[in-house]
């Protein structure tokens, strides 16, 4: 009896001492959780670093948006490379009827009608806006440009644009995408004009992501086009930058713009051009596959919006409408306000495409104020009434 009663005790006592142990452990383990879990701006670490602004900077509302737009806001004179093209020229005319000094700048190349691009040019210089045809890889006339300007931030939407054409063109995207976007970093860091560059990226960064809707925290590791490539080089790029000079910067990846002095490699402007003048359509996947649509004007908004944020890091947030669209529904509605049955050519899937882009705006709402308002049965009929009004087919692709 003696002896069992021995026994229990150490088996009291073993258990008491085991309690400890693991209690002990597991309070330190929380402590080391507890100091570990917050980096020094109190971001939890487990949180993806596109996710910290959260944890940085307030929720920007629309009243505080409103206010830095307004008349009293900060007043920046701002470089806009690709004033020429499509989003650039509209982006121009935003800041300056905000009452910025935009000053824009573009190569005026041929990948598309010039005589449209002299267009948007023309419109730039009816609101007075000033123009420099220069390239962005131009570094002397580029740093001539910004310091006779007095340029204090830079909005770079420069780039050779379309999926498609990078297949049999491809050293015009690493050139242009690649190396100028290089020569650009370069210049503000020789210049120190480290305030918040904004830049152009691209929903095309997601691939053949099979997730949706598509958000910044994705893998985009499998880029379905050489164009894609380059704008999520451009983003690594300048998050290099940042890590070693300290260059703020937010990429805005755009989804599937669209809206007057369009881009007439686009499938908006081409199935309008098209059906208006009773010619076939191809519609790709078809008809299956889903855009979303996103209005020049609501792009645009949150483009602007880009320079009043600063989070101390780099930043990349989608711009999108979020609410894809069907393309065979896209089509029907073009049918409608154009006033004619289009003529279409059902094809598979086209070496580049991907058959969905859907953006999460959710970032894009909380960091810029970002309000897309434009739903696609208006966007289109603004869109259908420009391209009449202009003949808008004279300039098409060639």
């Amino acid at each position: 009896m003696a002896l069992i009663s021995q026994q229990k005790h150490l088996l009291v006592l073993s258990l008491c001492a085991l309690t400890s142990i693991i209690m002990g452990s597991l309070t330190l383990n929380s402590l080391r959780t507890e100091m570990a879990i917050y980096s020094t701006d109190h971001t939890p670490i487990s949180v993806h670093p596109q996710e910290s602004y959260a944890y940085k900077v307030p929720r920007m509302t629309q009243s505080r948006m409103k206010k830095l737009r307004g008349p009293k806001g900060p007043k920046y004179t701002v470089l806009v490379t690709g004033a020429a093209g499509f989003v650039g020229m509209h982006t121009a005319l935003e800041l300056k009827r905000l009452g910025m000094t935009p000053i824009g700048y573009d190569n005026v190349n041929n990948y598309y009608s010039t005589d449209l691009k002299e267009t948007r040019i023309s419109e730039l210089e009816k609101h007075g806006v000033a123009f420099v045809e220069g390239d962005v890889c131009d570094v002397e006339q580029l740093k001539e440009t910004i310091q006779k300007h007095k340029i204090t931030r830079i909005i770079h939407l420069a780039a050779q644009a379309g999926v498609r054409y990078s297949l049999d063109h491809p050293l015009e995207y690493t050139r242009n995408n690649l190396d100028c976007f290089v020569h650009l970093l370069e210049t503000i860091k020789e210049l120190d004009l480290k305030s918040t560059l904004v830049y152009a990226s691209s929903s095309s960064v997601y691939g053949n992501n099979a997730k949706v809707p598509f958000h910044e925290t994705d893998l985009v590791e499998d880029p379905a086009s050489l164009y894609a490539a380059t704008k999520r080089s451009n983003e690594l790029i300048a998050h290099t930058y940042w890590n070693l000079y300290n260059i703020s910067s937010i990429g805005l990846r755009f989804f599937t713009v669209y809206g007057p002095f369009g881009r007439p490699d686009m499938a908006p402007w081409i199935f309008t051009d098209k059906i208006s003048n009773n010619e076939t359509i191809r519609v790709f996947n078809h008809g299956n596959s889903q855009r979303d649509f996103t209005y020049v004007d609501d792009i645009v908004q949150g483009v602007v919006n880009a320079l009043y944020v600063h989070t101390g890091q780099p930043e990349i947030v989608n711009l999108g409408n979020g609410r894809p669209v069907v393309l065979a529904d896209f089509v029907r509605l073009v049918e409608e306000h154009v006033g004619r049955k289009a003529q279409i050519q059902s094809v598979g899937m086209q070496k580049g495409d991907v058959p969905v882009t859907y953006a999460d705006i959710t970032k894009a709402r909380r960091l810029l104020g970002y309000n897309p308002s434009t739903p696609i049965e208006e966007g289109i009929a603004q869109f259908v009434s420009w391209f009449r009004e202009h003949d808008a087919s004279q300039y098409r692709m060639q």
